[in-house]
């Protein structure tokens, strides 16, 4: 049921990401130097729609972590590029070639080879405030000197702030952890703590990231680094701070950690095939524009 609800949040994910993606590329840039020009966001159609879409799929989210363990929730999130390649072609007139198709070939077959060998076991819901505290220092500081080096092309904007909204991301998912299990005790109870307030804070500021990402139109490219970034972070989270460990024998972690590094390539194939296509496009436009 977890693993189900996972996929389910994944594609709400992708088609949230798709939606917002074409709703903010009619705009002009997208800067956080710039507060003002999130606000266009809120008069597109198609924005809002993938932005209830992507509430939808963080309830689907938190079923699944209610029900599952951090370290495999994640990565199942990584299929959400699998999930965006058709809904690109149907909802953006994005192509989809033999690479990308390679592409999501070795993210299902890492996904299925993490999932079936890992089955993480032990693990707890919630660490110390220490622990927690040094992981949002550390965190909050490469999320910064990313932002710092962000600038530049439109692909680098969208793979950086992509990165850093799943950085992002995954801290948040982590968050949800014990705020689920506070939930579980009554709302007072979960008020009561600071993790659900944490919890909304770094959200948002995911959110928030994730739009300038995708307002550069590179939709692969902000997508990929999200998908990679988000789960990785979380299992680090989940072994080092939850305690989760994968299960036994040790031939069996040798295997999911493959699939795991199988389904990251698979994105990254799929995310620089998108680049490459739409740069020989614009190089294309361009000449023609000379020609004429």
């Amino acid at each position: 049921m977890a693993a189900t609800l996972a996929l389910v949040a994944a594609l709400l994910f992708a088609l949230a990401a798709t939606l917002q993606q074409k709703g903010a590329v009619t705009l002009p840039a997208i800067s956080l130097a710039r507060p003002r020009s999130l606000l266009g966001l809120v008069g597109q159609r198609t924005w809002l729609l993938g932005t209830l879409v992507l509430l939808a799929g963080y309830v689907f989210q938190a079923g699944a972590l209610d029900r599952g363990r951090l370290s495999v929730i994640q990565p199942l999130l990584v299929s959400s590029v699998v999930f965006v390649l058709p809904l690109g072609y149907l909802l953006t007139d994005q192509r989809v070639g033999r690479r990308e198709i390679w592409g999501a070939s070795a993210i299902v077959i890492g996904l299925s080879l993490f999932v079936y060998f890992g089955d993480p076991e032990g693990g707890s819901s919630n660490a110390s405030n220490t622990q927690w505290t040094v992981t949002i220092c550390v965190i909050g500081l490469l999320s910064a000197v990313l932002l710092a080096f962000g600038n530049g092309s439109p692909s680098r904007k969208a793979a950086v702030y992509g990165t850093v909204a799943g950085i992002l991301y995954g801290l948040s998912s982590s968050l949800a952890m014990p705020t689920l299990d506070d939930l579980h005790e009554g709302v007072g109870t979960m008020l009561s703590h600071w993790q659900c307030y944490a919890l909304a804070v770094v959200g948002v500021l995911g959110f928030v990231i994730q739009q300038v990402s995708l307002g550069t139109g590179r939709l692969a490219p902000a997508v990929a680094t999200v998908s990679v970034a988000n789960p990785v972070v979380a299992v680090l989270i989940g072994v080092l701070l939850l305690d989760e460990r994968l299960s036994r024998p040790a031939w069996h972690v040798l295997v999911a950690v493959i699939g795991l590094a199988l389904t990251f390539v698979g994105a990254i194939v799929i995310s620089l095939a998108r680049e490459d296509r739409h740069t020989a496009s614009s190089d294309s436009a361009d000449a023609s524009a000379e020609m004429v």
